[in-house]
This record gives C-alpha cells, structure tokens and sequence, in this order.
C-alpha cells in the first residue's frame, strides 16, 4: 500500500512539479496506473528482494552493507529497472515494438541516475534499517526517484 501511495504521489509531483500540467491538465489515469504499479509491482518485489538478499547475506555489519549494495546494485537495479520500465510500456498500451524502443531510449539513462541516487541510500538502509522497514525507507527516499521514474516512463 505505501509503494503504491508514493508512487502515485511521485507521479502527481512529475505531472504538476516537473511537467507542470496544472489541475486541469493532469492525467488522473496515469496517476491510478503508477499506483497500480507500485502496489501490485514493486511494493511485492522490492519487499521480496530485501528479504532474499537478508537471506543471501545475513548480518548487518558494514562489510554485510557493501556486499548487499553490490548485490542489490550490480544485479537486482538493472534487471528491475528493465521490468518497470516493460510494465510501464504496456499500461501505457505501448505495441511490443514501441515498447522495446522506449526501453532502449531511456534504460541507461535511467540506470545512470539510479547509480547516482541509490548506492547511498542503501548502504544507509542494509548497514542501519531493519529488513522489515528497508522497503518504508526506500519508498519513503524513492517520492523523487518515483517523480523522476514516472516522467521518464510517461514521456512518449
């Protein structure tokens, strides 16, 4: 449920912050859609990728941390990436071929400005957060993430 209230929200802040489309402007559609994908995609996800990795790599110290943020940086982040950005493309009713095209036009972007944001964060989170609030904390660090996600993903 928090996934998909911040991701909604995230989508509101692109739409009326960055787009600036004003109220009568915005796209409660796209909105719903964005919750609908955090809700259903990546609360379930991310929330499963967490407990995994704490199974992977069990502990909290600092080495534990670093070996987490690899992980979770080097093959989760990149694989997730693809799949929102593919789950997106089809709600938005995007052809198979259009989807694929939007995926190469905007995955290394997107993947970039993920490394600038996300490695941080997650060692803060894996070294200080218990696993049953890592999901709170990211979504709760991921209202610009998601802002940012939503215009790249809704930008046609």
């Amino acid at each position: 449920l928090v996934a998909g209230a911040l991701m909604g929200a995230g989508d509101v802040i692109a739409q009326q912050l960055v787009e600036q489309r004003g109220l009568r402007g915005h796209q409660c559609p796209r909105t719903l859609k964005m919750m609908a994908i955090g809700f259903c995609f990546v609360g379930p996800v991310v929330g499963s990728w967490y407990r995994i990795l704490d199974w992977l790599i069990p502990g909290s110290t600092k080495v534990v941390a670093v070996k987490k943020v690899i992980l979770d940086q080097g093959c989760f982040a990149p694989c997730f990436l693809g799949c929102f950005l593919a789950v997106t493309g089809a709600t938005n009713g995007l052809s198979v071929q259009e989807n694929w095209t939007k995926i190469q036009q905007d995955y290394m972007d997107a993947l970039m400005t993920n490394y600038c944001i996300w490695p941080p964060v997650q060692i803060a989170n894996f070294y200080f957060v218990p696993l049953q609030h890592r999901l709170a904390v990211v979504q709760c660090v991921a209202i610009v993430w998601n802002c940012y996600l939503s215009w790249k993903a809704n930008r046609m």
